[in-house]
């Protein structure tokens, strides 16, 4: 598939953003499953015991899996031919926690919480105990029973001019601000050197590809705004980062400045981004099905 039906494909699916939008309810579990945020965020919290990174891996989760037609929790289910396998998810982890949610939630509410939602809670609250803002989280997707490899190609890369990144955060109704508040996720975790490596002078180490670097040297592990600072010093690991400030006489270089200086800014407008991506093309009602294992359909 071409870069322009991809682009395409993915507009056609934000039509549906805003009458989604609608059918998703912060209270949906409200009866069915009352205990649902505690019993995500209890599991997180074990997770992030054994494994520090834990937080930055599931928002990338959710993020990947909203991006590859709508956020249906397709991004989850195994296969040769699936999108686990896709090159832009080799370098994902995370899935054996959300399996962990999974069993803890069927344990507590067996049939009711669906993996989509899982994916969407499990970003919120790693942000939140990250030290970053909180928001509610509109629930009630249901999960794909297909699989979407071939649109793996529209996941953004490291390596993306800021036209190429706007064009495709345009194409699925999210403005200069929501680019500029979602790229900074990367306040937290890393990133492998592959992602980054053409950017090193005179670099030809391919032993070193795999290896992990973080994105912010000074606060890898807290969700905060200390990435834009980076960009203003001109200190952003990946391409698609620094050109957000780099890139003369882009819009994006005011809002880096103003979410450099208030961190409660950012925040506020990192929430409403995350809300607005969460509301991608999400099967509702009868559509898509409630997974008994997020590995696998029914």
């Amino acid at each position: 598939m071409s870069w322009f039906q991809m682009i395409t494909t993915l507009f056609v699916v934000a039509m549906t953003v805003g009458a989604s939008n609608a059918q998703l309810s912060a209270t949906f579990y409200a009866k069915t499953c009352p205990n649902v945020s505690t019993i995500v965020r209890n599991v997180l919290q074990q997770a992030q015991q054994n494994d520090i990174w834990i937080f930055p891996k599931l928002v990338r989760l959710h993020f990947h899996d909203c991006f590859v037609h709508g956020c249906d929790a397709s991004s989850l289910l195994n296969g040769t031919d699936s999108e686990k396998t896709a090159t832009p998810n080799l370098s994902t982890d995370g899935y054996a926690v959300i399996d962990d949610i999974k069993t803890a939630l069927e344990k507590a509410c067996p049939c009711v919480v669906s993996c989509a939602d899982i994916l969407a809670l499990a970003a919120q609250i790693s942000v939140s105990l990250g030290g970053g803002p909180r928001w509610k989280v509109p629930l009630g997707r249901r999960d794909s029973r297909t699989t979407h490899r071939e649109g793996t190609g529209t996941i953004p890369t490291g390596h993306e001019s800021l036209a190429n990144i706007a064009t495709l955060f345009r194409s699925m109704g999210f403005d200069s601000t929501d680019l500029v508040a979602l790229s900074g996720v990367h306040t937290f975790g890393r990133a492998r050197c592959a992602a980054f490596m053409d950017r090193l002078y005179n670099f030809n180490n391919a032993d070193n590809v795999t290896s992990l670097i973080d994105l912010d040297e000074q606060t890898s592990l807290t969700f905060d705004n200390n990435y834009f600072l980076n960009l203003q010093n001109r200190r952003g690991l990946l391409q698609t980062d620094q050109e957000l400030f780099s890139t003369n006489g882009a819009e994006t270089v005011a809002i880096v400045n103003r979410f450099a200086r208030s961190q409660s800014q950012f925040f506020s407008r990192f929430a409403k981004a995350m809300i607005k991506m969460g509301n991608i093309n999400p099967l509702i009602g009868t559509n898509g099905e409630i997974r008994l294992d997020c590995k696998k359909t029914n």
